[in-house]
């Protein structure tokens, strides 16, 4: 449905100037900080997985060290598992969900398997409850070579300098009402386009790969989130967000085409991930069980058929 409110910013129709970019820039605040929330959690973590500093942003890099963790029996011969979180920093329990596996669960798995978790890749806007980064660029539409967001650009030379083939990635979003209140007519203003309204799925669902779907990974992953937290509906047109429904709860885009963070690896497995917090349904500790228990979906999955 389109919708006729019209984005504070910029002129209709037009793609936004730097002046544009740069009055967006100027709405946003620290809402809450990754110094405090998130680097002591990773600290946390000596004792018991490799803690590495990947890099920095360059819009303050004291303020925004990027950290992965990674299971100590580390060897190129076990297979590898990709986790990412924070690829769009407003969603919290894919940071929160990242770590939480990390502290309890990472370490049980290392005799079978290499993991590599990288928490928090936009700090900014974790910082900033945003989903772009500061240059208005949403860094999981650009994962490609010489990407416009250094998030993006970050990992994914984190990833080539492992060395070694990834056999799956679980890459840990969020679905929030601000979708829709915010950042999708954001994105249509910034574009130059009309903002046509969606409705926002009141469950979590998954995001497959349509190039390979690995249905019954994807099975496996909703098994386990089910026992957690309810899974989304489809809508009366059998769709959630405007995508197919090719299974319970999961939904498919072309991840390379549209330069998603699942799409940067050629591996076997991949989801993204979608809790929904803004749901009556559930707390913030149980958004952070469902993203851990997507996780160990996947893995208890791979021991079997991998």
């Amino acid at each position: 449905m389109h919708n006729s409110v019209q984005y504070p910013i910029g002129i209709p129709g037009q793609k936004w100037t730097k002046q544009d970019v740069q009055q967006w820039r100027e709405t946003t605040s620290v809402k809450r900080t990754y110094q405090h929330d998130v680097l002591p959690k990773i600290e946390a973590l000596r004792a018991t997985l490799d803690v590495e500093q990947y890099g920095a942003l360059s819009y303050d890099t004291e303020r925004f060290p990027l950290f992965a963790l990674k299971t100590k029996s580390w060897c190129a011969d076990k297979p590898t598992i990709l986790v990412t979180g924070g690829v769009h920093g407003y969603e919290t329990s894919g940071v929160h969900g990242a770590l939480q596996f990390a502290k309890d669960n990472a370490q049980d798995f290392e005799d079978e398997f290499n993991i590599v978790i990288v928490p928090c890749v936009s700090p900014w806007g974790y910082e900033t409850i945003n989903r772009w980064n500061p240059n208005a660029v949403d860094p999981n539409r650009s994962f490609y070579a010489n990407s416009p967001a250094e998030e993006s650009a970050n990992v994914m030379a984190l990833v080539e300098q492992l060395g070694v083939p990834i056999l799956a990635h679980i890459d840990l979003h969020e679905t929030t009402d601000s979708d829709e209140s915010e950042f999708r007519p954001a994105l249509a203003a910034r574009d130059g386009l009309d903002y046509f309204e969606d409705s926002v799925p009141d469950g979590f669902y998954l995001v497959g790969n349509t190039e390979n779907p690995a249905e019954a990974f994807q099975t496996a992953i909703i098994k386990s989130v089910e026992k957690v937290t309810h899974i989304a509906p489809p809508d009366n047109e059998g769709k959630i967000i405007g995508s197919a429904v090719v299974q319970h709860g999961v939904i498919n885009y072309p991840l390379k085409k549209l330069s998603l963070c699942t799409g940067m690896t050629d591996c076997m497995y991949s989801t993204t991930t979608e809790v929904y917090p803004d749901s009556p349904k559930v707390n913030e500790q149980e958004c952070n069980d469902a993203q851990v228990a997507a996780i160990l979906g996947a893995i208890h999955y791979l021991q079997k058929h991998a």
